[in-house]
């Protein structure tokens, strides 16, 4: 892609073999995204499709580490919509992931953690290449809203 080249974020998920969702809504009072300078940071998404949350309990119990890395890549392709939607307000060239955050609902004993977080890893680095290497952390949670198995966040640089 040349500098002058505005990043078309729906096409490049879709060279994936994936569509981007339409953004989920907000489930409380806050904004999906807020974007400081270069800067865009990104609300925690849950694993939402078709208007419902598609993978919910604890992974380790409810949910298989295999669903819960599909998870996450449902949490990662919601933040994605959000993303394309602030790119089209600000149009930029450069896309970067600089941190990704997961919080995994899982059992007490559970310790795949890094497992599940990969599910929207991977897909980073898949969709953005050497612009989706990230920062990350992956925590264990007891519970998430809507009893969701995963939850991300995420920031970026808008370059």
């Amino acid at each position: 892609m040349s500098v002058k080249e505005m990043i078309d974020l729906p096409a490049l998920v879709r060279a994936r073999g994936l569509e981007l969702p339409p953004p989920p809504g907000s489930v409380a009072t806050y904004a999906p995204f807020v974007r400081s300078g270069n800067m865009l940071l990104m609300s925690g998404q849950i694993p939402f499709c078709e208007g419902r949350v598609c993978y919910i309990g604890h992974v380790g119990r409810d949910v298989s580490v295999i669903d819960g890395a599909k998870a996450a890549q449902l949490c990662l392709l919601n933040i994605l919509a959000h993303v394309a939607v602030a790119l089209q307000q600000t149009p930029t060239p450069v896309l970067r992931c600089l941190k990704l955050g997961g919080f995994i609902q899982a059992t007490d004993n559970f310790t795949d953690h890094a497992k599940v977080m990969n599910g929207a890893s991977d897909l980073m680095v898949d969709v953005l290449g050497d612009n989706g290497r990230h920062a990350r952390s992956t925590i264990g949670v007891a519970s998430l809203p809507l009893n969701a198995a995963v939850e991300i966040d995420a920031l970026f640089a808008l370059e």
